[in-house]
């Protein structure tokens, strides 16, 4: 099960070239079900995600780079490229904090994922998060892979 809540950004924190960092590609299958594909750095995953916004079942499944590059020509709408930081909150938290590029330039996103609803109910995020959007399909990525950041 995946818990998680997700943010616009008003501010970049200071200093991100000190946090982890993966490159990321990604592309959409199918969006009702999702089947995502993904590179992180040199991995590759398939990924099933069912129903809902904020809880919802999530599958990941290894591809190597050759099934992965084979199934980018199949994808519907954009291939998304971002930076991914991984930033520390708190002992318990990580910040997943993604900054778009090419087409979906300037938009910067901040997911956080929870062990319980109960956590992603009560979370208090940090004053540099903009707006939850945790509800509204327009910021999930397979919903952005459908438009341009400025449409």
């Amino acid at each position: 099960m995946e818990i998680e809540r997700k943010y616009l950004v008003k501010i970049l924190p200071d200093h991100l070239e000190q946090y982890p960092c993966r490159q990321i590609e990604q592309g959409y299958l199918s969006t009702n079900p999702v089947v995502r594909i993904r590179r992180s750095n040199d991995r590759y995953i398939l990924t099933y995600k069912g129903k809902g916004l904020m809880v919802r079942e999530e599958y990941n499944l290894p591809l190597n780079e050759e099934s992965f590059t084979h199934l980018k020509e199949k994808i519907d709408g954009l291939l998304i490229q971002k930076r991914r930081y991984l930033i520390p909150l708190a002992e318990k938290y990580t910040i997943e904090l993604d900054v778009f590029e090419g087409a979906l330039a300037p938009l910067v996103l901040a997911e956080v994922e929870f062990e319980t609803e109960e956590e992603a109910n009560t979370f208090v995020p940090p004053e540099w998060f903009g707006e939850d959007v945790t509800f509204s399909t327009k910021y999930h990525n397979s919903t952005l892979s459908q438009r341009t950041f400025s449409s």
